[in-house]
């Protein structure tokens, strides 16, 4: 049953069956036999089919919701099993916002230095995709804003406050400046992040209470392609006060405070609302908690 739990779910994720079977390393007709016999231990149709996948009936849908509960019950038990048996090991995934990326290897690296068995992955979301992962097990955990936008079903634990900065060629007439406005930006022509960014709607809210229409000349989902157009040529562009110091170092680029003094919108780690964590996931949100400390001691 396991199996087909997740061949079904497998399926519903990548929405085609062949990239479906490709992604659980069987056939096609492996896979379609093992939803065909999911469907006949249940007594109710999960998947509209067609000369291609249909998509899920209601009832599939439905069974959807079952079958990752089942799934993360399941792998939380194989966890804590290899736990007791071989110490802590395994594929942590953390999915990050990418305004979070360079202060996600703090957190990295304190993982890995105490627990030399687990393997890190970093993915590059947005907010929403980081939700969406997290329903589907796609990933274990994330870096997300915590303040600004509804989260859903997680438990959240606050890290930092982020606080943007300006980020432009040393020759810009801006760089002359040792703060800049959100009214300074009338004009001037920006890099941002695009619009499914959380980061996006928040620079775009800044600016619409100073009154200014933002001339965006670039978008890219990544913060690289913005500092690199940046260092290219006359832009502009808005990131967090990390995040900016980072990309700018040793590409000639000037980094002024943005703003007034404000306290920032909060930032931290989110993990699926569950009663039990999985070791790795308890040990990574008590290395979040001592990193948590030591932010806001700071």
């Amino acid at each position: 049953m396991i199996g087909k739990l997740e061949m079904f779910t497998a399926l519903a994720r990548e929405g085609h069956f062949g990239r479906a079977a490709e992604s659980l390393g069987i056939s096609q007709p492996s896979l379609s036999a093992g939803i065909r016999q999911l469907e006949e231990e249940l007594g109710v149709q999960l998947v509209f089919r067609g000369s291609r996948f249909g998509g899920l009936t209601p009832e599939g849908q439905r069974a959807l919701a079952h079958a990752q509960r089942i799934l993360g019950d399941v792998r939380l038990l194989r966890a804590e099993m290899r736990a007791r048996r071989e110490g802590l090991s395994g594929v942590l995934r953390l999915a990050v916002i990418p305004t979070a990326l360079t202060s996600a290897a703090a957190l990295s690296h304190r993982i890995a230095a105490a627990h030399s068995g687990v393997q890190i992955v970093v993915l590059s979301r947005s907010s929403a995709d980081i939700l969406r992962s997290l329903a589907s097990f796609e990933a274990d955990a994330g870096l997300s804003y915590l303040d600004n936008e509804p989260l859903g079903r997680v438990t959240a634990l606050p890290l930092w406050r982020e606080r943007h900065v300006l980020v432009c060629p040393e020759a810009h007439p801006l760089a002359r400046q040792e703060r800049v406005a959100w009214a300074d930006l009338a004009g001037v022509p920006l890099c941002l992040l695009t619009q499914e960014m959380q980061n996006r709607r928040i620079v775009d809210a800044a600016l619409l209470a100073a009154g200014v229409t933002p001339e965006v000349r670039v978008e890219s989902n990544s913060t690289i392609v913005l500092a690199a157009h940046v260092a290219a040529g006359g832009w502009a562009t808005v990131l967090p006060e990390d995040m900016g110091a980072w990309l700018a170092r040793g590409a000639g680029l000037a980094v002024r405070p943005l703003g007034g003094p404000t306290a920032g919108h909060a930032v931290g780690l989110i993990v699926p609302a569950h009663d039990v964590l999985t070791p790795v996931l308890q040990a990574l949100r008590e290395t979040a908690t001592a990193l948590a400390e030591e932010e806001f001691d700071s």
